[in-house]
C-alpha cells in the first residue's frame, strides 16, 4: 500500500459550487475509484485550499490512473470540478493536484 497526498487551490467563487458536488458524489465515479485501486480516499478544505489523502492498493498506479481518466463518467465529474480549481504555480505540466513529499507517517 502506498499513501499519496496532493494540494490545490480551489477558486473563492467555486467553494460552495464544489462543496456540494462532493457532498453528492456520483455513485459511479466513486465505483471506478475502488475498481482503481484506491481506499481511504478524503478531501479536506481550508481557506481556498483543498488537501487530499489516499491509499493505492494496487500493483500498477500509472495503469489504474490510466483506467480512471478513459472512464466517461469521471471525465464528465472532472469536468465539473476542474474549472473549481488553480493547480500549483509549481505544478509541472501533467500535474493537476500537487503531489506532496510524505515526511511522516505513524501506524
Amino acid at each position: 500500500m502506498t499513501r499519496y497526498g496532493g494540494v490545490i487551490r480551489l477558486k473563492p467563487d467555486k467553494v460552495d459550487m464544489y462543496k456540494n458536488l462532493h457532498a453528492a458524489v456520483w455513485p459511479q465515479v466513486q465505483t471506478v475509484i475502488n475498481r482503481c485501486n484506491i481506499r481511504n480516499y478524503s478531501i479536506f478544505y481550508r481557506d481556498y485550499w483543498l488537501f487530499s489523502y489516499f491509499e493505492y492498493v494496487g500493483e500498477n498506479y500509472e495503469e489504474d490512473m490510466r483506467k480512471m481518466a478513459n472512464d466517461p463518467t469521471t471525465v464528465r465529474w472532472w469536468a465539473l470540478c476542474m474549472p473549481c480549481q488553480e493547480p500549483l504555480e509549481t505544478c509541472g505540466s501533467t500535474e493537476w493536484w500537487a503531489p506532496m513529499e510524505e515526511v511522516y507517517y505513524q501506524d
